[in-house]
C-alpha cells in the first residue's frame, strides 16, 4: 500500500493508517481524502489486519480540512469541490462508523475542526495528555461544517459542545476523556504502547463476533425496541453460519468443560 499521505503498517492483527502530511499538520486535502477512502477498502477484508488504528505523523493527529486546497483551491471548481465533500464526510462517517472491523483513534497531539469527525466515527479513541483539541471554525467566521456539527451532536454532552463550538476554545486529552469524546488520556509517552496494547487485545478475538458486536451497537441506535430485537435475533443466526456455531461449539462448551473462564479471560482458540 504506497501512498502519498498515508503510511499503512500491519502488524500482529493490527493495521495503523497514519496521516502524512506533516509540513501540513496532517490536514486533510483532497488526495488523503481519496487514498484515506482507498486505503479503508483495501484493508476490508484484508485477513492480516483485525482491528485498525488511526494516527497522526509527527506530534499532530490532524489539523481538519487543509484550507487553502480544500475551500479556496476548489471555489471556482464546485463539481469537484462536492465530489471531494462528499467522499470526505463518508470515509469519516458511514464507513468508519460501519466499518466490518473495530477501529482506533490514537490522537497523538494537535487534532481540530474535520478531525472530530475522524474521532467521533472511530469505536474507539484515546490521546496524549497533552494533546490539543479544538473547533476554530468560529474564530474564521464558519461553523463546524461537513459531518463535525452531526459528531459534535451524536457524542458531545449539548452544553460542551456549544461551549467549544460557539468560543473556538481549546481542551487537552485530559479534558476530552472528563467530557467523553474519548475513551482515555495517556501521558504521551505511553500512548503508543498503551493503545497498541488495547488493538492487539481486540485482535485476538473472533473476526466474527467482533464484526457482530460492533453492528449490534450501531444498528440497534436507530431501531424501536421491538426492532432491535428482531435484529439481535437475526445476527444471531447469521453469527451461527459465519462461525460454524462455534460460539456454543468452542465459546461455551469449553467453559462448561473448564477450559477458561470467560468472564476473565478469552478463548483461547
Amino acid at each position: 500500500m504506497n501512498f502519498e499521505t498515508l503510511l499503512v503498517t500491519k502488524a500482529h492483527g493490527v493495521a495503523t493508517i497514519t496521516l502524512n502530511r506533516p509540513a501540513k499538520r496532517n490536514a486533510m486535502n483532497p488526495q488523503l481524502h481519496r487514498e484515506m477512502t482507498a486505503a479503508l477498502e483495501l484493508l476490508r477484508n484484508d485477513s492480516e489486519a483485525i482491528a485498525i488504528v488511526i494516527t497522526g505523523a509527527g506530534d499532530v493527529f490532524c489539523a481538519g480540512m487543509d484550507l487553502k486546497e480544500f475551500f479556496i483551491a476548489l471555489k471556482d471548481k464546485p463539481a469537484e469541490y462536492e465530489a471531494v465533500w462528499k467522499m470526505a464526510v463518508e470515509w469519516r462517517g458511514r464507513t468508519l462508523r460501519y466499518y466490518p472491523k473495530p477501529v482506533i483513534a490514537m490522537v497523538n497531539g494537535y487534532c481540530f475542526g474535520g478531525a472530530f469527525s475522524i474521532v467521533e466515527g472511530c469505536d474507539l479513541a484515546f490521546a496524549a495528555e497533552d494533546a490539543t483539541f479544538g473547533l476554530s471554525e468560529i474564530n474564521f467566521k464558519l461553523f463546524p461544517g461537513g459531518s463535525v456539527s452531526k459528531s459534535l451532536a451524536n457524542l458531545m454532552r449539548p452544553r460542551d459542545a456549544l461551549f467549544y463550538g460557539l468560543t473556538g476554545d481549546t481542551f487537552s486529552g485530559i479534558e476530552a476523556a472528563n467530557i467523553g469524546f474519548i475513551n482515555r488520556a495517556y501521558p504521551r509517552a505511553n500512548l503508543h504502547e498503551e493503545v497498541m496494547a488495547i488493538a492487539k487485545k481486540i485482535a485476538t478475538k473472533d473476526i466474527h463476533a467482533l464484526r457482530a458486536t460492533k453492528e449490534g451497537y450501531r444498528f440497534s441506535l436507530e431501531m424501536s425496541w421491538e426492532a432491535a430485537m428482531n435484529y439481535s435475533m437475526a445476527k444471531e443466526l447469521e453469527l451461527v453460519q459465519r462461525q460454524n456455531d462455534a460460539w456454543r461449539k468452542e465459546g461455551i462448551a469449553d467453559f462448561l468443560e473448564g477450559k477458561y473462564k470467560p468472564g476473565l479471560e478469552s478463548h483461547p482458540g
